[in-house]
């Protein structure tokens, strides 16, 4: 199953770019606001099986994040070797996990407003729950899982490393960073769950690519040891960390600027693509 937020409205989407609105079609059974539709995610999964073809285009500008207001969204930093290494930092031996608060979320063609010129760009496979997880098993883990979809947790550089201590949260939180989309996707709607490939470009320049298969901590362990501590509960997400390439460790640096466009894909999900615009200019549209 394809599950997007078409206008505010929850939306089924087959691959050829059409859509079915989940609370016409299911004749009020199951809500149109995208983030209540996880409060009964088992029984959408059952009707969408045998639900009408689509019945319209979808307008891609039309397009919002999938999960607009979670209650909780964890991001996990570190999770491929290769990134600890070019940050400078030891493999962890835990997942460190730090929040994107849900103001900073935004859809996948949304223009995203640059507030300095050290914000840094960071690809991740995004999780949302779909059952509440209370101290889960790992191998129970992905039965908990909504679906997948692509995240970028944008990071300005400067507020996130200030301190006495690294202020992560508030460095990723400005309005837009964290455009999500431009799906929900099923984990058996992919080739492989575990291990997909993923990156991001800017203009033609790639800069980021790598394979959630890398990741060191992986979804189901990542669900098991995050529920060991808190519930996760249905519409929760998981930005699942970044692979190297991020512009802090180039020498020398690079940031995104005005004018640019980030252009971010995981394969079998989709594509975000969002206009980065100055902060002191800007004429935003979400």
């Amino acid at each position: 199953m394809r599950i997007a937020n078409v206008a505010g409205r929850a939306t089924l989407l087959d691959r050829d770019g059409g859509g079915l609105d989940v609370e016409k079609a299911s004749g009020g059974r199951f809500p149109s606001d995208p983030q209540a539709i996880f409060e009964s995610w088992d029984a959408l999964r059952d009707w969408a099986a045998s639900a009408a073809p689509a019945d319209f285009a979808v307008d891609e500008s039309q397009l919002r994040a999938p999960t607009p207001l979670p209650r909780q969204v964890f991001a996990i930093g570190l999770n491929y070797a290769e990134h600890a290494a070019e940050a400078s930092l030891s493999r962890p031996e835990s997942p460190p996990v730090f929040t994107k608060f849900p103001t900073s979320i935004t859809g996948p063609r949304a223009q995203v407003v640059l507030p300095s010129e050290n914000v840094d760009w960071e690809v991740e496979l995004v999780v949302a729950i779909g059952r509440t997880a209370v101290a889960v098993d790992e191998g129970a883990a992905w039965d908990h899982v909504a679906g997948l979809t692509i995240g970028q947790d944008l990071s300005e550089r400067v507020v996130q490393l200030s301190g006495p201590v690294p202020q992560f949260s508030l460095g990723k939180s400005y309005p837009g960073f964290a455009p999500l989309g431009p799906c929900l996707v099923t984990p058996d709607e992919v080739d492989d769950p575990e291990d997909l490939e993923l990156g991001c470009a800017v203009d033609g320049e790639v800069l980021q690519h790598g394979r959630t298969g890398d990741m060191i901590f992986g979804v189901a362990e990542l669900v098991a040891r995050l529920s060991a501590v808190c519930p996760l509960l249905p519409g929760d997400i998981i930005f699942t960390g970044t692979p190297s390439g991020v512009g802090m460790a180039r020498d020398p640096q690079r940031y995104l600027r005005p004018g640019e466009t980030l252009v971010s894909h995981v394969t079998g999900i989709g594509e975000l693509r969002n206009a980065l615009v100055d902060g002191r200019t800007a004429d935003v549209r979400d």
